[in-house]
């Protein structure tokens, strides 16, 4: 090292016009040696943190990487140059039901939540969101509906978007949104038009053949008047959780058939670029069980974009491993799970809460291991349900011809108490915001390896070369020790906590 009174001997040389008689063979030796140990220090790695004893997504102070001389603790190694799935995005779901909870908020308020949600950079900064073709079980603006509730009217001549473009409609919602970030939609839809079913008695809501070039022009009309509203729908999805007892029964063979030969003949004959989605399982073994009997027809597969699952088993992860194998060239999305219960309705996790909202911020490390176990096995994009409701887990639709019960209290991402106007973020808020906020579309996830079994880690790399780290302690405070390209870092973690760690290669 330098002694400081040969660095200041040096500099004294240098000011005083001193000769190139300093510039000896030692001196240069010394300069190269501190060169080495300049370089020897690795990039700058930046660190967020929300843990239960307070932290919010709050900045800590930077770490740097240095060279790996500590061998003797158990460490997450990080290796940027095995890669594995794209990333698309990660988001939640517009319905009427929080736009409705939005508006009990003054302009200011609202505008705050709507940044909080998608700003990239002060906020979650969603980037993929849902957004129901017509009714669900959040669509409390009103009555049940549909946009073409004619009889008959195959030619859509009747079809009708107007409710959507209400002050608590879907487009209104959309808008607002996109004035503080930039997002892509996929849509799903519980039930067509009711004229298009054999009956809605249990077993019996299957589409009418017949009705099937009705049902491609009836998606097709959606997409075009979203569009022309200045609402873009960028992946459709048929059905949502179809082939079971409560919404449309219609069968994956059948999805299969009318995308292959309506569906999606429809789209191109009318120029739309919409991407065709195949699933919304409501569970992730379903995905496994009962996707094949569509998939399996290589000319249904060449139209579809993706797959898309429910995570409502709460934590059969391996089985999307199994669909990537059966499917590798199809990107598996995780687009809908939430908490709901009631006396009619019971979606709830083992050991899970069992009254909605939840407010306590530790409820989110149950999401942010959920979605870390998905991303290891192959999710390319996480979307959850609800994204605001209020203070009841609220409001809801009722139609229980539709399969929407009455008193279905569900957990959102953002909590708005139409009373006090208070607002509340929970633990979900900032689990997924340590994603959405830091790992942007067009990430791959890369390979991440060793730890412990208290910590739950995923690591990405971005399109601009940054490196993401995301680590979940569920344990007491610990140390955790991070090897990359044969450098370290060594940095505390809070008790039930998640910490990103961010960083780009300096090479």
């Amino acid at each position: 090292m330098y002694h400081l009174k040969y660095v200041l001997f040096l500099l004294t040389g240098f000011f005083l016009g001193g000769s190139t008689q300093f510039a000896t063979a030692q001196s240069k030796r010394d300069s190269n040696k501190i060169i080495k140990q300049v370089a020897s220090k690795g990039p700058i790695v930046t660190v967020y943190t929300s843990s239960q004893a307070g932290d919010r997504l709050t900045r800590k102070a930077n770490v740097q990487f240095t060279l790996n001389t500590d061998l003797s603790e158990s460490a997450i190694t990080v290796d940027e140059r095995t890669v594995f799935q794209r990333i698309e995005g990660f988001g939640a779901t517009f319905n009427e039901a929080g736009m409705i909870s939005i508006r009990y908020l003054n302009p200011k308020g609202q505008n705050y939540v709507f940044k909080s949600l998608f700003d990239s950079v002060q906020g979650a900064g969603f980037t993929l969101m849902k957004s129901p073709i017509a009714a669900c079980d959040f669509a409390s603006a009103g009555p049940w509906y549909t946009y073409n509730q004619t009889k008959d009217d195959t030619l859509m001549k009747h079809f009708s978007i107007e409710r959507d473009l209400a002050p608590n409609g879907l487009i209104t919602y959309i808008k607002k949104a996109k004035k503080f970030g930039n997002f892509e939609i996929e849509s799903p839809m519980d039930f067509a038009p009711d004229w298009m079913y054999y009956s809605l008695k249990a077993g019996e809501k299957h589409i009418k053949p017949e009705y099937y070039p009705a049902l491609a022009r009836y998606y097709s009309k959606y997409i075009q008047m979203y569009a022309a509203n200045g609402v873009t729908i960028n992946y459709l999805n048929l059905f949502n959780e179809s082939n079971n007892t409560w919404y449309s029964n219609v069968t994956y063979k059948e999805i299969g058939k009318m995308i292959k030969d309506y569906v999606a003949p429809k789209l191109e004959a009318d120029g739309l670029t919409t991407k065709i989605q195949f699933g919304e399982s409501s569970t992730r073994p379903e995905a496994i069980e009962k996707f094949p009997a569509g998939l399996d027809d290589a000319e249904v597969r060449k139209y579809v974009h993706s797959l898309t699952v429910h995570g409502y088993d709460w934590d059969k992860f391996s089985t999307l491993t199994e669909l990537h194998n059966r499917y590798p060239e199809l990107p598996i999305w995780q687009t809908e799970v939430c908490y709901a219960f009631g006396p009619n309705v019971n979606n709830i996790p083992p050991n899970g809460p069992t009254k909605m909202p939840v407010y306590v911020f530790e409820d989110g490390e149950f999401w942010g291991n959920m979605i870390i176990n998905d991303m290891k096995n192959w999710v390319s994009a996480w979307i959850y349900w609800n994204m605001v409701l209020d203070e009841n887990g609220g409001p809801w639709l009722i139609s229980t011809e539709h399969g929407d019960p009455d008193k279905n209290y569900q957990q959102p991402v953002v909590i708005i108490n139409k009373k006090t106007k208070k607002v509340t973020y929970t633990g979900l808020y900032y689990y997924l915001s340590h994603f959405s906020r830091f790992v942007r579309p067009g990430a791959y996830r890369i390979n991440c390896t060793g730890g412990s079994k208290k910590l739950n880690f995923v690591g990405f790399k971005n399109s601009n070369g940054t490196i993401v780290l995301n680590v979940i302690n569920n344990d007491v405070a610990s140390d955790c020790k991070i090897v990359w390209n044969n450098e370290m870092i060594i940095q505390k973690l809070q008790a039930h906590s998640i910490t990103t760690f961010k960083w780009k290669n300096s090479e």
